[in-house]
């Protein structure tokens, strides 16, 4: 018999849950690829120690962007290493795969991450949105009559949503989340330092000194990357107030559309949120007192998942068990 397993395919990670078994893989969403053989060289970590440091015939692609499929091969062949590699095919049966996609993706872009999941090894293929799920596996109860609101900060996407009886009442989907956060992180050192740092050292600017609010100047850290002016290798220092700030615009747009989703609300489930507060999943949660500013901007309370990164794959884990009852796609 094989084991059913969710999927939390990200732009960022792949997370995967097989039932009974809890989550067993969390890799990133990275391939590389031989350009002159075309063929696939490394998945998932292994592949992305080699971002930006590949010679030419090498190239590093993240098959996923925004949330969803970019390159639809590569993506097939990424989802067959990691489910190869679990190895929770039955001996005669396929798997049932439940599988997340933001909210704002077109029917097309939903076939698509169906069909990649059939052609990778699935038995039957579910879908199912990502707030949703993140929902779920942050601890909500969603199915009973009454309002939840989950903010899922993601690499690709920020997705909003009300919840209710199971159901999205009222979302947004932002096509800013981690990713644009490194990519504001490398701008701003740019623009103000005339560096130029790469991926890798972007994100570990944002992990150490990445802060939504209420920055503290004191707390600095040494940045390398190459002058723009003669060429050559450099260190800047840089802090804590100064990522807040390159941080600042995309933050902002995120409590933006969580204003729309609140004030497209049915007052009944508002007056639910008011009282059990925002719940915020997905790596982005991580972020230093990103809870405190949507509280200040918003006066709702703001809660962090317990492990916001694993809240999806916990979630398809917990949906994994009524499969049968979900609606097929």
């Amino acid at each position: 018999m094989a084991r059913d397993i969710g999927i939390d395919l990200g732009t960022a990670n792949v997370l995967i849950n097989v039932s009974g078994k809890g989550i067993v893989l969390n890799e990133p969403s990275v391939v590389a690829v031989d350009t002159d053989k075309d063929k696939v060289v490394a998945v998932g970590t292994e592949a992305y120690k080699m971002v930006g440091r590949t010679p030419g015939n090498i190239r590093v692609i993240r098959p996923l962007k925004n949330g969803v499929i970019a390159d639809f091969d590569i993506t097939e062949e990424m989802l067959s290493y990691f489910i190869e590699k679990l190895n929770v095919k039955g001996f005669m049966s396929k798997p049932n795969i439940l599988i997340c996609a933001p909210t704002g993706v077109t029917s097309i872009e939903q076939k698509a991450i169906i069909q990649a999941a059939e052609k990778s090894g699935g038995g039957r293929v579910y879908l199912d949105f990502e707030p949703k799920v993140a929902a779920v596996g942050a601890g909500l109860d969603i199915f009973k009559p009454q309002g939840n609101m989950v903010i899922d900060i993601g690499g690709g996407t920020t997705d909003i949503a009300v919840l209710s009886m199971g159901e999205i009442v009222t979302s947004r989907s932002l096509r800013w989340a981690g990713d644009k956060m490194n990519q504001a992180i490398a701008s701003y050192i740019k623009r103000s330092k005339n560096l130029l740092v790469g991926q890798h050292t972007a994100e570990q600017i944002k992990i150490q000194l990445g802060t939504a609010f209420e920055a503290d100047p004191t707390k600095t850290m040494t940045v390398r990357g190459r002058d723009m002016v003669d060429g050559l290798p450099k260190q800047v220092a840089i802090n804590e107030l100064e990522v807040q700030k390159a941080l600042e615009d995309g933050l902002m747009s995120i409590v933006a559309a969580t204003k729309e989703v609140l004030e497209q609300t049915p007052p009944e489930l508002s007056a639910d949120i008011i009282d059990r507060g925002i719940m915020l999943t997905g790596g982005g949660a991580l972020l230093k007192n990103i809870d405190k500013l949507i509280t200040y901007y918003l006066q709702v309370p703001v809660l962090k998942a317990d492990d916001p990164l694993e809240a999806v794959a916990k979630g398809t884990g917990v949906l994994l068990k009524n499969i049968e009852n979900h609606q097929r796609h």
